[in-house]
């Protein structure tokens, strides 16, 4: 009988262990100033633009995907991510990116786009016409 309690406490401090764990783990912070990014060294959420101007580049050898993204200050950083290019990477409006500033660049380790959805181009069309 007593090792029943023995075996159940350990479990509970197992459980607290991994959510307390988790939790901090967890602690995404949101940016949008890019110069607050390169300031940061945990993992964050960066929301920007694809700078089209500077197209992006595959590297197929290793597998990386890699552009630059700017903010609404227009400061710009390159964003490299190890994996392939979104499908719909080049009708986005806006990029969010997950991932930390290191040497220089944005290691994303996630990439979401954000494309025109077909309402708005409804909605911008009845606008104009009324």
């Amino acid at each position: 009988m007593n090792n029943k309690y023995i075996f159940g406490g350990f479990i509970i401090v197992v459980f607290f262990g991994i959510m307390g764990y988790l939790l901090t783990e967890t602690n995404i912070k949101y940016e949008e100033d890019f110069a607050q990014i390169e300031e940061s060294s945990g993992t964050i959420k960066a929301t920007g633009s694809w700078v089209k101007e500077k197209n992006y580049q595959i590297d197929k050898q290793k597998q990386l995907f890699s552009f630059y993204m700017k903010d609404y200050n227009g400061k710009e950083i390159k964003v490299v991510y190890k994996g392939a290019i979104p499908n719909n990477f080049e009708s986005s409006t806006s990029v969010v990116v997950t991932g930390k500033y290191q040497n220089g660049n944005f290691q994303a380790s996630d990439i979401l786009t954000k494309c025109p959805s077909k309402y708005e181009t409804e909605y911008e069309a009845t606008q104009k016409a009324s």
